[in-house]
């Protein structure tokens, strides 16, 4: 993430285009906020635009705005967004979703710097200094033939890529304090810390959804907790079921500690099972429920 902290501010300066590449989650939009708040544009607009949210029928009105008539519907003249953009930033997310029928239009603008409204003949001059995201293998897509090939060397000229989450193993410890801290801190609850089975998994997993589901995780366990710590059962269920895969068998683990790990394993899994109702889980784990009630005390468990 250092190399892509250092291009981001060696590129920001500039008005070169710049491609983000990266999962779901991994952070293009903040690289493309940072790109604009590092530049010289950053008192002017920056608009952003979600190629895969906005209907194709209104995509190219969206972008080069329309004139009185152009359409049913259209009953007055109306600014695009590259016209709003005009001497700051637009942001393209999600661009490999863009229908094939406006590429074509949209390089034109790139190389020309100029729009036309739909429904109008009068050429206007743009100035703005583009950004693309997206989660797509746009090579694969220019081979499919969803993607044009001009257009991509248009906007690939500095490609940045995020990695995902899972392989950045060391940024996982940073990145839970700074969403605890700042959790807490929103919900008023200073002082909370991870309980050690709690950060164990948090470790452990691979983030599929990547930074943005982590974010999600540590929330959802701040507002849940109850007392100082953040425990497992305070975690989504796939975390809770990385904590009883998390083995407890081995020779660098002290013998009471891996006795206690494999009663957390246990307990927390029963305690699942019977969606946290302690008298069914006592009853399969074949104790009373005043000693499960010891144990949860002794393993630092809250449910």
């Amino acid at each position: 993430m250092k190399a892509v902290f250092d291009l981001i501010n060696t590129v920001a300066p500039t008005d070169v285009p710049v491609l983000i590449r990266g999962e779901s989650g991994t952070g293009k939009e903040l690289v493309a906020n940072a790109l604009h708040n590092l530049s010289e544009r950053k008192d002017k607009p920056f608009i952003k635009i979600n190629c895969a949210a906005i209907p194709e029928n209104l995509l190219e009105s969206e972008l080069f705005g329309h004139e009185k008539g152009a359409f049913t519907g259209a009953v007055q003249a109306r600014k695009g967004k590259f016209e709003a953009a005009d001497g700051g930033t637009i942001f393209f997310d999600e661009i490999g979703d863009m229908p094939l029928s406006l590429q074509a239009k949209l390089l034109r603008v790139l190389e020309d710097q100029e729009i036309t409204r739909l429904g109008g003949y009068k050429s206007i001059k743009v100035d703005v200094r583009t950004i693309f995201a997206t989660a797509k293998d746009l090579k694969e897509a220019i081979k499919e033939g969803t993607f044009r090939e001009d257009l991509f060397y248009r906007i690939n000229v500095v490609p940045i890529h995020l990695p995902p989450l899972r392989e950045r193993g060391e940024d996982i410890t940073a990145l839970i304090e700074h969403f605890l801290k700042i959790f807490s801190q929103k919900y008023g609850k200073q002082g909370l810390d991870i309980s050690p089975d709690a950060y164990k998994s948090l470790l452990a997993y691979d983030y599929p959804g990547n930074v943005r589901e982590l974010k999600n995780a540590i929330e959802r366990a701040v507002l849940l907790s109850t007392g100082s710590h953040i425990h497992v059962t305070h975690l989504p269920s796939v975390f809770r079921k990385m904590a009883e895969d998390l083995p407890c068998i081995s020779e660098d683990l002290p013998l009471e500690e891996g006795v206690k790990c494999y009663e957390r394993q246990r307990i927390l899994k029963a305690l699942e099972q019977t969606k946290g109702k302690k008298i069914e889980a006592a009853a399969k784990l074949g104790i009373s429920r005043k000693v499960l009630w010891k144990k949860l005390k002794e393993l630092n468990i809250d449910i």
